[in-house]
């Protein structure tokens, strides 16, 4: 047996023990170090994925923990190797994945969302999964690579290149990462964000950050650019005024990234579109190249994991972070520590 939080029904959220077994061939039995909340997590506590998601679900899918037994005919890991988890199952057959985007496979099982997650003691999971991680990152900061691993992907889809002009509208955890990585690849970043505290944070990491609430956004990019436009934005708000803000700062054959995911059907300035010759990409998740990629990125301090990183928690005090994190004001990212690595629990 081993102790999982569980999602319920909306808003409810239990700790309670489930049935462990041995690995399988192909599996690995993983010991969870740390997990993060993300907002996904956050959707399926409202209630909002109810018609995707089984009760009672084990969520989590941001995590760092380390290798205990693994299957047969599992070679190349062994117990007490340090892992995260590229948390994505395809099928190898539809359209997606027979063009090479297994990412975003039909069918795909997205882990911690489709099937258990990582917010418990022991996990098992297909050992095609895991990503080796250095010795020396810290398995804190490493669970900041999967969201990292989505910035790496967004930026990519987005093209940038250096000496670009970018915007992200959005400055929370993914909004900043990708404003991180836009950065690291050579672009000049402005984030637009109405949180002072999440304006002070990108501040405090070297970014330059505005308030939409304060300042006229589009105005300033004109300045910033010299009437040119921005070449590239991103939307990580999910807002609606955020989707018209990026597409409002971009300049001639500028690119929207599309990266929120939004709920419902937006409007959007299609003549815009038309008349400065704009492109629209969407973004979702990532694949082995992009997370291998962000352990590079988290393990060199490109990305300062340790200082977006708000508040650990015990695995009993999770039900709780989920409610701190709705406010979401004042807090980055919160990880919910699944056991004692002092102790060697993870060993």
């Amino acid at each position: 047996m081993t102790l999982a939080v569980r999602y319920t029904s909306a808003r409810t959220l239990d700790i309670a023990p489930i049935e462990t077994s041995a690995p399988g061939p192909g599996e690995v039995e993983l010991a969870p170090a740390y997990v993060g909340i993300c907002g996904t997590d956050l959707h399926i506590f409202h209630g909002d994925m109810d018609a995707r998601v089984s009760t009672p679900a084990v969520l989590g899918h941001e995590m760092s923990g380390r290798v205990v037994r693994v299957g047969p005919d599992v070679e190349g890991w062994r117990p007490g190797d340090a892992v995260t988890v590229m948390p994505l199952r395809w099928d190898d057959s539809c359209p997606a994945c027979r063009s090479g985007h297994q990412h975003i496979c039909r069918n795909l099982d997205f882990i911690g969302i489709d099937s258990p997650g990582a917010m418990q003691q022991r996990w098992t999971v297909p050992a095609a999964t895991l990503v080796r991680l250095p010795g020396s990152l810290p398995l804190d900061r490493a669970a900041l690579v999967e969201p990292t691993a989505v910035a790496v992907h967004d930026v990519g889809r987005a093209g940038v290149r250096d000496g670009e002009k970018m915007v992200v509208v959005g400055g929370g955890p993914v909004g900043v990462l990708i404003a991180l990585v836009g950065r690291a690849t050579g672009a000049d970043v402005r984030v637009v964000e109405l949180s002072a505290h999440r304006r002070l944070l990108a501040e405090q990491l070297g970014l330059i950050a505005w308030d939409p609430a304060d300042v006229d956004v589009p105005d300033l990019v004109r300045d910033w650019t010299g009437d040119a436009g921005a070449d590239v934005a991103f939307e990580v708000s999910g807002a609606a005024g955020g989707v018209d803000t990026a597409v409002e700062v971009l300049g001639v054959r500028g690119r929207l990234c599309l990266v929120a995911i939004h709920p419902k059907p937006r409007e959007i300035n299609l003549h815009r579109f038309f008349w400065r010759e704009l492109t629209l990409v969407g973004a979702r998740l990532y694949d082995r190249s992009d997370f291998e990629q962000a352990v590079s990125l988290v393990a060199d301090g490109t990305i300062p994991a340790e200082r977006l990183i708000s508040k650990v928690v015990s695995l009993a005090e999770a039900p709780s972070a989920f409610e701190a994190l709705e406010a979401a004001g004042d807090v980055m990212k919160i990880l919910v520590e699944c056991g004692d690595e002092q102790r060697g629990d993870q060993a």
